[in-house]
């Protein structure tokens, strides 16, 4: 078996070689270090529109495009910014009037809102994620760590219930758990060398995405990588099982699972390697961005603007536009009634795979077998429901903590998930499984002196498309008296829960508003309200579809990012757990996604710089941006 696969990994070094991977060239975004030291925070209302709430116009529309990225969430942005510094011309196109995906913030009855990011491991410094979120945001995103408890897990009632602290450190989580689960220490040993070990196999399954389809189809039917890597090994396991195997303490085995939130699957139908991709994500601890999560996008975007692109809200993609060939060569946007198309070389979608292959493709181009492969190999995450409360009273006023809390009525998740997810509508808000709480306010070293004596919260849980389905045509905020009574029905379960966590908040709440999925499909045009896109279960994680799904596509000349054009958990990683929420962008995805997407070709070469293209693709883009953008005549308008 091991002379297979040392021939396998010589034949896989020989195609490198040969590859135009090996071959360098081409303008590196990574050729200087673009750190500079952070300017002050920007707090003029007016000057931070001027770069997060820039509308579309066709007279704005920069020439010579060299790609089009659909969706503003990180993963466009992200790709479009190290296109952008490997000296591309990228244009970056969102539907919603706010740009950053689940990165950005609104504001309502003067209080700031994140949408999405809450909190994101990996940000100590000379981390691979650090290093490239320095670079695509010119050193000028800063971020304050969380104390060293940085997630709190309650089984039961807040005020009378069960409560484990989770510490950061590759030392210190494992420590603290053995501290508060004396006696379980063998369990505990073996559940963090498991947790560890896949860590270390995540190389080979980002190998799957790089090499050609042929190749990688040979690997996974050769029953080489369960034996090379402890990532493929576990994948096919469940969360529940493997817990369950390490030992019989149900209080245990809960705050093993407690963090499945951030990928929305329940344990019995979790992969083992993606609960372990967000365990090994916070071990060095959790960090959250300095002036609010609105910065990230406030950063990338003028990287983009820096190289020649420009990126627009309020600038809704309808189709994207194939030529005679079938080869993608633009997109047409809707600018009140009418219909402008804009064409580009390389078209990136950020869009999610149902958008992009449901909704924006043509017929043809759908029909394609490899495409329908794909469709068939996704399903629907589930839908989320998120209440954002304003408070009257600073940090200390409230008694108001930095620290997340997961909060669970019992310690068997898998089974009140069920329960609860099985419920009625009119009965699903008595079940409700768990509540993630968090406070923004509370993070942000700079909250105070931007909003004195004003604080929020977020509060996260999962909730049914179904269950709202019956308005998704109504018009937003215009739905009726019986879904604002549902809603409200599940904001007054949650917050009975908060206020026993929380009590000096209850007669301090100035502004509460709760969102549906109907709420998430309106804003970031999630098919069924999902919080993560697609649903990550244990068959997402299996070698072949992490294989088949890339960034490249079946249609020429169109590329996909995003948690479906990579293999990490989309609450990333750079991830916040629970978010795509109420109203914003696209899918949050995880600046581990970033850097697997850059790693699509070495270091020092830039023609897939957003993990968007091979080398392959670029080369041949670059023969084609020679030839003026084609007529509208001859680009085949998609029909839907």
């Amino acid at each position: 078996m091991w002379l297979y696969a040392l021939l396998f990994l010589a034949l896989l070094l020989l195609l490198l070689a040969r590859s135009p991977w090996g071959a360098g060239g081409g303008p590196s975004p990574f050729a200087a270090d673009t750190r500079r030291p952070p300017a002050p925070l920007v707090t003029d209302k007016a000057a931070r529109r001027t770069v997060v709430k820039t509308v579309f116009s066709a007279d704005k529309v920069p020439e010579g495009l060299d790609a089009i990225v659909v969706g503003s969430g990180i993963g466009g942005l992200a790709a479009a910014a190290l296109l952008a510094k490997a000296g591309k011309r990228v244009l970056v196109l969102e539907q919603h009037g706010k740009l950053g995906g689940c990165c950005h913030t609104f504001s309502e009855k003067g209080f700031e809102f994140d949408t999405g990011i809450h909190y994101v491991g990996q940000m100590q410094e000379g981390s691979m994620i650090r290093f490239m979120v320095d670079q695509l945001t010119e050193g000028q995103l800063e971020w304050a760590q969380l104390p060293a408890v940085y997630d709190t897990v309650v089984l039961g009632e807040p005020s009378s219930g069960r409560t484990y602290r989770i510490y950061s450190g590759k030392k210190e989580y494992f420590q603290g758990l053995k501290e508060q689960f004396p006696g379980e220490g063998a369990a505990i040993d073996e559940f963090e060398r498991l947790v560890k070990s896949v860590g270390r196999g995540t190389m080979l399954v980002g190998v799957l995405k790089m090499i050609p389809r042929v190749l990688a189809t040979l690997l996974c039917r050769s029953g080489l990588l369960p034996r090379l890597s402890p990532f493929c090994r576990l994948a096919s396991r469940s969360l529940k099982e493997v817990v369950d195997g390490l030992t019989t303490n149900r209080e245990l085995r809960a705050v093993f699972s407690y963090i499945f939130p951030t990928y929305g699957v329940v344990p019995s139908k979790a992969s083992f390697s993606m609960h372990s991709i967000l365990v090994n994500h916070f071990l060095h601890g959790a960090w959250y961005p300095k002036g609010g999560a609105g910065e990230i996008a406030f950063h990338i975007i003028p990287v983009i603007r820096k190289a020649g692109g420009n990126v627009f809200g309020k600038a809704p993609v309808q189709t994207i536009l194939l030529d005679a060939q079938g080869k993608a060569c633009g997109v047409s946007v809707k600018k009140g009634q009418d219909l402008v198309n804009i064409f580009a070389p390389v078209i990136i979608s950020d869009a999610g795979i149902f958008n992009t292959y449901e909704r924006l493709l043509p017929a043809e181009a759908r029909a394609l077998p490899e495409i329908q492969s794909q469709l068939r190999m996704a399903t629907h995450g589930e839908g989320g429901f998120t209440v954002f409360v304003g408070l009257n009273g600073s940090r200390e006023e409230l008694g108001l903590e930095p620290t997340n809390y997961f909060m669970y009525p019992g310690n068997d998740l898998d089974e009140i998930m069920n329960r609860y997810l099985a419920s009625s509508r009119e009965a699903a808000a008595k079940n409700i499984p768990v509540i993630f709480v968090t406070c923004p306010s509370a993070k942000d070293p700079t909250w105070e002196t931007r909003h004195p004596g004003k604080s929020t919260l977020a509060i996260v849980t999962f909730t049914k498309y179904e269950w709202f389905e019956e308005w998704k045509d109504e018009q937003v905020q215009k739905r009726g008296d019986d879904y604002e009574e549902l809603k409200k029905t599940f904001v007054d379960t949650i917050m009975q829960v908060v206020f026993k966590l929380y009590p000096r908040i209850e007669d301090r709440i100035e502004y509460i508003s709760g969102g549906t999925p109907l709420t998430n499909q309106h804003y970031i045009a999630s098919p069924k309200g999902e919080f993560y896109g697609i649903d990550h279960s244990i068959a997402r994680l299996q070698a072949k579809a992490i294989a088949t799904v890339r960034a490249q596509t079946a249609v020429p000349n169109l590329y996909l990012t995003g948690t479906m054009a990579t293999t990490q958990t989309p609450r990333f990683q750079i991830s916040t757990p629970l978010g795509k929420q109420d109203t914003g962008g696209e899918n949050l995805q995880s600046f581990n996604e970033i850097r697997g997407q850059a790693a699509a070709t070495p270091w020092g070469n830039a023609r897939a710089a957003g993990a968007c293209l091979s080398g392959a693709a670029w080369s041949q883009q670059e023969e084609e941006r020679a030839v003026p953008p084609p007529a509208p005549g001859h680009c085949l308008l998609a029909q839907h």
